[in-house]
């Protein structure tokens, strides 16, 4: 049996396999941070394994509490529907809490810089450094308002200018983005991925950054630090909810 709740971090899973690495890479972070905590990891599809089968292997160890965490950045189809219906299959003894989405959160603008600095900006860039945060797209309005805020919020700790932009689902796409800085007379444009792991769509987001001459291009996300913390805020928020949403 075990006392504290399991963290069971949800992933959409991709056919790419840098997608599972990196996602692994970042649970074993967390891991690390929290060394008294159980920590899986189960993916939606194409990777194993799968959350169903985690949660059946949960139950039949006696495990009875487990804190369900989508590793998505904002609140979207798969956090509203698809992860619902598959922990709504669980098996009935687990009590399953379904922690918030990660964004958005300072954390999470502290990785973006993390990431930026990595792939050459400096601080003293900022006031002429134009900014395209580039997310993988979505047909729900509300995750698309998110980012738009993201963009706005970001603008103002000293970059330049900060649009948003979609590799699917929305407009405008990178390209377009880093053009319309240009547009502007803004000369250095940089391109921040708001993704957590590579695969088909950061792909996407990448060849538009060169398509329109993007002076940088940082990394996805991956396993930062600011991401597990960001997991550990979540697990605990859920965790001592004493009014949770059961599944």
């Amino acid at each position: 049996m075990y006392e504290r709740p399991v963290l069971l971090v949800i992933a959409h899973g991709s056919r790419d396999p840098r997608h599972a690495a990196t996602v692994h890479a970042l649970v074993r972070r967390v891991r690390s941070r929290r060394p008294g905590l159980r920590v899986e990891v189960g993916f939606l599809d194409f990777n194993i394994p799968s959350v169903q089968g985690v949660l059946e292997s949960l139950s039949a160890e006696g495990v009875r509490d487990v804190v369900a965490l989508p590793l998505l950045l904002t609140r979207a189809f798969h956090a509203k529907a698809d992860i619902p219906a598959v922990l709504a299959g669980a098996p009935p003894r687990l009590r399953i809490r379904q922690a918030e989405v990660l964004g958005p959160s300072p954390l999470l603008l502290s990785a973006l810089e993390r990431r930026l600095h990595e792939a050459g900006l400096t601080p003293a860039d900022k006031s002429s450094t134009g900014i395209v945060l580039a997310s993988a797209g979505s047909t729900d309005p509300e995750a698309i308002a998110v980012i738009a805020d993201i963009a706005h919020q970001w603008r103002r700790t000293g970059w330049c200018a900060v649009r948003p932009a979609f590799a699917s689902a929305a407009l405008p796409r990178t390209q377009d983005a880093v053009r319309e800085l240009r547009a502007l007379g803004i000369r250095r444009v940089a391109v921040a991925p708001y993704v957590i792991a590579p695969g088909r769509l950061p792909d996407r987001i990448a060849a538009g950054a060169a398509e329109a001459d993007a002076d940088v291009l940082a990394d996805v996300l991956g396993p930062a630090p600011e991401l597990a913390a960001l997991l550990l805020d979540r697990y605990a928020a859920a965790a001592r909810d004493r009014h949770p949403a059961m599944v």
